[in-house]
Parts: structure tokens; sequence; C-alpha cells
């Protein structure tokens, strides 16, 4: 029986019986974990009607509560949503395990064998708001890595994420009981799991400001933020015109409540001019509203005056901010000022303006004549991911299988001692 979500069950019975199972899952075979993964996509697909019921209780209660329009796009699963995780965790199960991989070694002038390889984090955290595909996204990508998840998703998506999670469950019974674990309670209990130092061997939080802010204060258990994205597409002088309308109109519309939409858009004054009045037409032809500098409202005065606080805004939303720069440089400075680190992108023909803008900013993924969208662990190969981490320690980018390892040294002699 691979776990047991029971509402009643504290937090920290839920992380202990995590913490027996993590050790017995790390040395759990390939094939099992694979054949785990495969009866919970199985599982997903059958069971979807069952799926659909729960989340439509979300929905209505997200609608009561006048949850936005991206959130509740966020909360909203549908046949081919559950289908689309059901693939991505088969995407996962096809994937090379990464516990054994070797990272590095060979042998020593005194003929030790070293070898660095990558074995699991143990006991894998993850908290997340109104995203209930998250649940089977992080607890495949977790059991494939060896490790034992313990979920704790918003209120918003209470029904969702109990069935998901029990679906997972009962298909993984193969696995170690204590793998799987979905945490209940109120603000003390994220606390409580928080601080379960020596027994949770990380924390993810999946969110966004907010939600950092709310673990940062109280953890004591290592924390890896998948922070919020304001994300940026800048158009350069020597940019593909058409292509940067068909980049901006995707990086901001394609799906405009996630993190790696974009929210800046900076054109070079050199192509403004030329760039700006059919970029603006086609974003509000998708409904986005927008709020630009003074010399962007000198080309088009329809155009709202954009605020101060608007360059630093997550919109999630149909909002774009539009800012005329007279460089890549000042583009660069811009985006350090203030983006988040998520993900960034130039749309250019200029070699040197490419490779100073992939040095010059500081983000997690930067794109170069392409989408900010595809920052994505689905996007990147990795089958799913658990968020995208803004950090520089240990994972940075999209947090996948090799990001839930940590690594460890094995070395074999031949009697040796050291002198």
């Amino acid at each position: 029986m691979a776990a047991a979500t029971v509402p009643s069950t504290s937090v920290t019975d839920l992380a202990l019986a995590a913490k027996a199972a993590a050790r017995r899952l790390a040395a759990v075979p390939s094939a099992t974990k694979d054949a785990a993964l495969h009866a919970i996509a199985d599982a997903l697909e059958a069971r979807i009607p069952e799926i659909i019921e729960a989340n439509a209780r979300d929905l209505e209660a997200g609608r009561e509560n006048g949850l936005s329009e991206a959130l509740m796009d966020r909360l909203a699963l549908t046949d081919e949503r559950v289908r689309a995780i059901a693939a991505g965790t088969r995407a996962i199960a096809a994937l090379p395990d990464p516990v054994g991989e070797v990272v590095d070694g060979g042998r020593l002038p005194n003929g030790l064998e070293v070898r660095k390889v990558r074995v699991p984090l143990g006991v894998v955290a993850v908290v997340y708001e109104a995203r209930p595909n998250v649940t089977i996204d992080a607890a495949a990508l977790a059991l494939k890595s060896g490790n034992a998840v313990l979920l704790r998703g918003s209120s918003s998506a209470t029904h969702s994420n109990e069935v998901l999670a029990r679906i997972a469950t009962e298909a993984a019974s193969a696995l170690p009981e204590g793998s799987i674990g979905l945490v209940g309670g109120d603000r003390a209990a994220l606390t409580e799991l928080a601080q379960l130092e020596g027994i949770v061997d990380l924390i993810i939080p999946r969110g966004g400001e907010g939600l950092k802010k709310a673990i940062s204060a109280v953890a004591k258990v290592p924390v890896i933020y998948a922070a919020a994205g304001n994300c940026h597409v800048y158009v350069d002088a020597s940019a593909d015109l058409a292509a940067a309308e068909r980049i901006i109109v995707n990086a901001k519309v394609q799906r405009p409540g996630t993190c790696n939409s974009a929210e800046t858009l900076l054109v070079h004054s050199s192509v403004a001019a030329d760039f700006l009045p059919g970029a603006i037409a086609a974003l509000r032809a998708e409904g986005v509203e927008l709020r630009g500098d003074e010399r962007v409202r000198a080309i088009d005065p329809s155009v709202a005056a954009a605020s101060e606080s608007d360059w630093g805004e997550e919109f999630l939303a149909l909002i774009l901010a539009v800012r005329v720069v007279d460089s890549v440089d000042e583009a660069i400075d811009h985006v350090n000022q203030y983006g988040s680190g998520h993900s960034e992108a130039i749309v250019t023909n200029d070699r040197s303006a490419a490779r100073a803008f992939q040095l010059g900013i500081d983000s997690a993924c930067i794109y170069v004549n392409a989408s900010t969208r595809f920052t994505d662990g689905g996007e990147f190969g990795m089958g799913a991911e658990i968020g995208n981490s803004t950090q520089k320690l240990h994972a940075r980018g999209p947090i996948g299988l090799r990001e839930l390892c940590s690594t460890r040294y094995l070395v074999e002699g031949d009697g040796h001692v050291r002198a």
C-alpha cells in the first residue's frame, strides 16, 4: 500500500511514515517505480468522471468565493487536461532513472575507486496553490526519483487534490506504505510541516509571493522556492518584427495565468514606430489591456499610462506593460531591476546583442527568438515539473527528476589505510 491520505492523521505522523518509506523507496528498482507510474496514469484515465465531479465542486466554490479568472483557469480540470496529466506521468516513467547515475569519478593515484552518484533527497514536501495537476506531477517526479512525497495543496482545490491523491495512492500500492501523503489542516499545519527538521528533507512552495513569505517566515527545513514570474520580451533593433509579434502574442496570450507568461514588452526605439502599432492591434484583438510609458503613448495615445508598480507586477492576466528603450543594455538593466529571475526573451538577428542579453540577464531561463512560455518541465523533456526555481543553489529553472536528487561518494578500496 503506497500511502494513507487520512485527513485526521497528524502532519508529523504523515512525515514519519514518509521518512520510513523513503528509506525503502531509495532501493526500489526502476521497473517497479515505472510500473507504479503507469498504474497511476491508467487509473487517472479510468476515473476521469470521478475527477471531473470533484473538480466541479471546487470550481463552484471558487466562483462563490470570487476567485480570479487566472486562478479559476489553474484550478479547472477537463477531460483533456486529465489525459495530459496521465501522459505526463507516462513520460516521466519513460525517462532514465536518476538514482545511481554516476556524475563523476575515477581511480585516484593511491588506487581508490571513487564514484559520485545521484541519490534521492528522502522526503520532499510540496506546497502549492490552486493547481490540482501538481498533485500528480509532484507525486510522479518524487516517486521516480526515489523520494517519498508530502503534498499540501490549497483549500480552493481540496476536493480535486483529495481524489487525485487517493487515485495515486491506490494505483501505486506496490510501493512502500507512506510514499505519498496528503497534508490537510490550517496554517498551523503548514508551519508544523515547514519545521520538521530532520524528518522532511526539502520543502518546495509553488505559488505567489504570499506563499513564499509565509514559508520563509517559519521554515526550518531547507526550501527551494518555485517562485513567481515577472517575465519580459525585448524586441531588439535587428529583430524580425513579424516573428517578434508572434512571440509576444504567444508569450502573453497563450495562457496568461501561468508564471512563464510575459508581463512586460520592451522595444528598441529604432523599431518602436514600425513595430508597436501592429503589435498593439494584435494584442488588443486577443483582449490584452496595455499600459505603456510616455514614448509608447506618443505612438498610440489610447494606451493607458503605466505606473511604476506595473513594471514589477506579475499580472497573471491579459495585461501587459510596454516600454521603449534605447539599447540592449537598457533592456538588460530594466529586466534586472524589475524581473523575478524567471524567464526572459530577446528577439534579435544580432548575435552580439543576443550574447549580451544571455550574459547580462540574471534569470533562470534566457530565450533568443522564442517565447517564454517554453519554460516548463514537459517542454524541456522532463515529463513534468514541480515548479521553476529562481534560486541559484542546487536547482535553478524547472525542477525535475535530477533536481530532486542529491549526490554521495562511493569509495572502494583493497585494504587501503591512510598514512
